[in-house]
């Protein structure tokens, strides 16, 4: 009889996803995707979903390889030592192999009220939640507090529909747009109607049932609040016991293997290869997701696993449902001058959009065919470790 190495990965989004198509390259190996929804999740989408123009979700036999066993329950627990999980209803599954990609959320904030009275949009269950609320009250105004990529999206979506928006940066707008950038925005923004509240003193203090308090001793009324500031991710990696950062990421070496055990394996945003995590973003989730399947398969190969070799091409932002902006960046995810908005933002968004999908896709239908987590990236992810490193000897005094 003929053995199989099981892989278990946990986590159905764009990291998971690509990883568990990957994996299906090997006839022996038998792959376990673990997610606790049923349908896929196109998380770039759930301002849509607030909005009201996508349901933003997928049935994973549009993006999941035929090969893949998908097991709609949550892993409570990881047993590194027994290489095992503990699921919530299906009690344990063993693996050689395990696969962390669960992603990330809202973060918990210590605003005062924040919790009680904002709805916060990083889940297709939270987004779901917030929608019948605003067709509750339609004529009521929304301040939106936080300023990246979800919070512009979500205040343009909203405005565009014909809402009062007022988005609260708690400082400048779209912390990671070139100047260039950023007053592009701004623009479209003012032409919807968003009233954009940055500066100093407009970091948020309190939040009311009916009102927003800001450091400065301004109140800003509204019938809504929508919550975008933040992002943490599960503690699943903490409560088993695994190295983890600041933030909850699971700590993990170039090749995306655990620091604690070479057959955990991470990717997406709860991966922190070297303590120094990349921008959570899908256009960083799949290369991981891919990354860390050729990880694994160079292992079962017999070879030594390549080490991460990411690079970024930019930031894509839609300002409603015609236009938008695409601004580029240097390979190493820093923004320059150059960007494309208006319509042609707009719909180069929306390609990105679609181009995902079909990334996914034809992983599924003929694994090992994505290529882009190979793109060359140059020194910066080098140097940028020797700068951390060397700072690390200077505090500690060596």
């Amino acid at each position: 009889m003929t053995a199989h190495t099981e892989v278990i990965v946990i986590g159905g989004g764009y990291a998971g996803v690509m990883a568990a198509n990957r994996l299906t390259q090997r006839d022996d190996v038998k792959v376990t995707l673990i997610n606790p929804r049923p349908a896929f999740v196109e998380r770039i989408r759930l301002h849509q979903l607030v909005g009201g123009s996508h349901d933003a979700v997928l049935a994973y036999g549009k993006v999941l390889g035929a090969g893949v066993r998908l097991v709609v329950d949550t892993v409570t627990r990881i047993d590194a030592a027994g290489r095992s999980v503990e699921l919530a209803a299906g009690g344990p599954a063993r693996y050689d192999y395990l696969v962390y990609a669960v992603g990330s959320g809202s973060a918990g904030s210590a605003v005062p009220g924040a919790a009680e009275f904002a709805h916060p949009v990083a889940s297709l269950e939270e987004a779901q939640r917030l929608r019948p609320v605003l067709d509750a009250s339609p004529a009521a105004a929304v301040t939106v507090v936080g300023a990246g990529p979800t919070g512009i999206e979500t205040a343009a979506e909203l405005a565009e529909a014909g809402r009062s928006v007022t988005l609260v940066c708690g400082g400048v707008l779209g912390p990671y747009l070139h100047a260039r950038g950023r007053r592009s925005v701004a623009g479209r923004l003012g032409a919807l109607g968003v009233k954009v509240v940055d500066g100093p003193g407009s970091e948020v203090t309190a939040v009311t049932q009916d009102a927003v308090r800001l450091a400065d001793g301004r109140e800003l009324p509204g019938g809504v609040t929508v919550w975008t500031a933040g992002f943490g991710v599960p503690d699943l990696a903490a409560r088993s016991g695994l190295s983890t950062d600041e933030l909850g990421r699971l700590v993990t070496d170039e090749t995306l293997t655990s620091v604690d055990d070479e057959r955990i394996v991470a990717a997406g945003d709860s991966a922190a290869p070297s303590r120094l995590p990349l921008r959570m973003s899908c256009q960083a989730a799949m290369p991981l997701g891919a990354r860390a399947a050729d990880t694994v398969l160079s292992r079962l190969a017999g070879e030594t696993p390549s080490p991460l070799n990411q690079v970024f091409a930019g930031q894509c932002i839609s300002l409603g449902r015609r236009t938008g902006i695409f601004q580029f960046s240097r390979r190493r995810d820093v923004a320059v001058w150059f960007h494309v908005d208006g319509l042609p933002g707009g719909k180069l968004k929306e390609l990105i959009c679609t181009s995902i999908v079909k990334h996914l896709a034809g992983e599924a239908s003929e694994p090992g065919s994505y290529r882009l987590h190979r793109v060359p990236g140059g020194p910066w992810r080098r140097q940028s470790l020797e700068a951390v490193r060397a700072e690390a000897a200077r505090r500690d005094g060596v």
